[in-house]
């Protein structure tokens, strides 16, 4: 009797530590759930969060209200979510630069993004594209590396910031091709604007924002900085394609919750995420946007981010940027 008793109170001690956990991912969400944005309105991660906060709304029922909080390289809105109460409520849609960048990049973070955030589910990987101005007589990467080659020094490339995976693609082509280019950073889109006004040469950028360009004449793409071809530019071929292996330095995106928000959250969200991902339509929206959509568990958006990390500050070491 005594063992049966022990055995009843151990099922009912179970049943009561997992109670709440199902009742929290049957109930969730209650009310609107606030989706943070480090960057400012219009951009790729702006666009990205969007997209799959709509169909979040209308698949679990309540509000995902996007609230763009840009500044500091994404650092404050990435803050803000760090400071935030692990309930489920405040959520942040971030990218490469913030969470696996910036580590490295700024000497004193008041926080750690890889531990004080949770990984959620990773939206997409968007690949950054290398275009030039029309101006410059290269049609394809050996061409513009023989071009830069025997110009050291006298081509502009330009970058969204110091330390951005646009600046970083280029300084890692510079240094695996042998050629020398001076570096001019820019605040977000004023590059892109001196690059079509043929002010700078070359820069690496990503596939949505530059796409028009591209389709209209004004940008020439010479390869992409993916792995394997981007699914919204197929005829595009890789930088490892052209020779350098292993040279993978694009931007990416994901949800991300403040430490300790509740695991049974954290799994509705990501097989809510999920199942977007796979619907037809968002999934034709995000690749003709530029983004290849990607998915997967938590932990396996986990592992990734450690692994972008421990890329980036290799990089990042080496270019000895630091942020101003």
């Amino acid at each position: 009797m005594k063992r049966k008793a022990l055995h009843f109170f151990s099922g009912l001690a179970l049943a009561a530590a997992w109670m709440p956990q199902w009742a929290l991912a049957q109930s969730y969400p209650q009310k609107p759930v606030k989706v943070v944005v480090a960057f400012t309105a219009g951009g790729t991660t702006d666009i990205l969060a969007r997209t799959v906060a709509q169909q979040l709304s209308e698949k679990l029922k309540q509000p995902f209200v996007i609230d763009n909080k840009p500044g500091a390289g994404g650092n404050l809105g990435t803050e803000v979510v760090v400071r935030s109460a692990p309930d489920g409520y405040t959520l942040i849609v971030n990218s490469v630069g913030p969470i696996a960048v910036n580590p490295s990049l700024y000497a004193k973070l008041p926080y750690n993004p890889l531990t004080d955030l949770v990984p959620v589910v990773q939206i997409a990987d968007v690949p950054n594209v290398l275009v030039i101005h029309p101006s410059v007589p290269a049609q394809n990467m050996e061409e513009l590396v023989a071009y830069a080659k025997a110009q050291p020094g006298k081509l502009n490339y330009g970058s969204t910031g110091i330390g951005t995976s646009s600046h970083l693609s280029s300084f890692m082509l510079a240094k695996r091709v042998g050629f020398e280019a001076t570096h001019i950073p820019y605040k977000g889109a004023d590059a892109l604007k001196d690059l079509l006004a043929g002010r700078i040469q070359f820069m690496f950028a990503t596939i949505p924002s530059v796409m028009q360009h591209i389709t209209s004449g004004k940008l020439k793409p010479i390869a992409v900085s993916s792995l394997k071809r981007s699914r919204s530019m197929p005829d595009v071929p890789t930088v490892v394609e052209k020779g350098f292996p292993a040279f993978e330095a694009g931007s990416w995106f994901g949800f991300f919750a403040p430490k300790g928000t509740p695991e049974a959250v954290i799994t509705q969200v990501n097989k809510a995420v999920n199942e977007i991902l796979q619907m037809p339509a968002i999934e034709q929206q995000m690749v003709a946007q530029g983004a290849d959509p990607a998915g997967g568990t938590p932990a396996q958006f986990g592992q990734f981010v450690q692994r972008e990390y421990e890329k980036w500050r290799v990089i990042v070491r080496e270019s000895g940027a630091r942020a101003e």
